[in-house]
């Protein structure tokens, strides 16, 4: 097992090093120059050179990358142009409101979809499993930025029950704190709960299709008991899979939601360094995403054994 986690962290390395040479080269071979944005329209041609010397940006690609680099093995990544504070503290400002966000998100998605998906494999072909179809179909196809409009003219202009926008730190009462998340969140969870919940219905009706479970009820054991103890048991290894793969869809949908939401968290900061060209934040952003992703990824695989005894590593 230790072995194991051992080869998973160091093969995060490459896959690190391979996201930021790719983030580094996409964001300075695409087309917009970040000195002359933060010069403004009013700017002469020296003033934008002045800067983009001040910002090394006049040093070749290999060179930028080799300072970038070095500076991002000692825990530096840089400072950011366009808030002219050090990335990781920018990063640690923001971190917060998203991880509030993301952990409400997941918590509705589980606690919502995995019993739907019971239900409705247990109720196979009935009307309740139809439904869930259908609201699966329906939860895949709407964009995340045409439902948080519709939620929050409904919600909150229309029946005034949360916020419009906005974000309330825990430091002032849980109740605020959750008042502002709660409409992102259900927003965000729509597309997860569809996702899990297909997937834990496939599984646990497959489940309930075994041997074993012909078994439990032939010995008398209540319904509940063979859904949950033995059907939904069975069927955990799939539904942890698509969860962990559901952060990579999170991660997207972070960025819209605090969009539209105004809540001031990473996904918010990545859209406003992105129009600034604000190099350093946006590959500071980007690299811990895909370690967040690589983590829970590790999370995941370790959660098989829990799972299902038979596992080993």
């Amino acid at each position: 097992m230790y072995a194991f986690i051992a080869r998973r962290l160091l093969a995060t390395l490459p896959v690190l090093l391979i996201v930021a040479v790719l983030v580094f080269l996409m964001l300075r071979l695409t087309p917009g120059d970040p000195a002359a944005i933060l010069a403004g329209d009013a700017a002469n041609p020296e003033q934008i050179a002045q800067i983009r010397e001040s910002l090394g940006l006049n040093e070749s690609i290999v060179a930028q990358f080799g300072i970038w680099a070095g500076h991002l093995l000692t825990g530096d990544l840089g400072e950011s142009f366009y808030f002219k504070m050090k990335v990781v503290e920018l990063i640690g400002q923001r971190l917060e409101p998203t991880l509030a966000l993301a952990t409400l998100t997941i918590l509705i998605a589980v606690l919502v979809a995995v019993p739907l998906g019971v239900i409705a494999a247990w109720r196979f072909g009935g009307w309740f499993d139809r439904c869930l179809m259908g609201f699966s179909v329906l939860g895949f196809s709407i964009p995340v930025f045409v439902l948080a409009y519709v939620l929050i003219w409904l919600v909150s202009l229309k029946l005034g029950w949360l916020p419009v926008q906005g974000y309330q730190r825990l430091e002032g009462g849980f109740w605020p704190f959750l008042r502002h998340l709660i409409l992102p969140a259900i927003t965000l969870s729509v597309i997860y709960i569809a996702l899990i919940a297909r997937v834990t219905r496939a599984s646990v009706l497959e489940a309930l299709g075994e041997d074993y479970i012909r078994t439990a009820r032939a010995k008398g054991l209540p319904e509940w008991k063979v859904l949950v103890k033995h059907a939904l048991a069975n069927a955990a290894v799939p539904v942890a899979t698509v969860i962990g793969i559901g952060i990579a869809l999170l991660i997207g949908g972070v960025v819209v939601t605090e969009s539209v939401y105004a809540i001031p968290g990473l996904g918010r900061l990545t859209v406003d360094a992105v129009l600034a060209r604000d190099f350093p934040t946006i590959q500071g952003v980007i690299l811990l995403f895909s370690f967040v992703y690589v983590f829970v990824n590790l999370l995941v695989d370790l959660s098989y054994v829990f799972f299902d005894p038979r596992i080993r590593y």
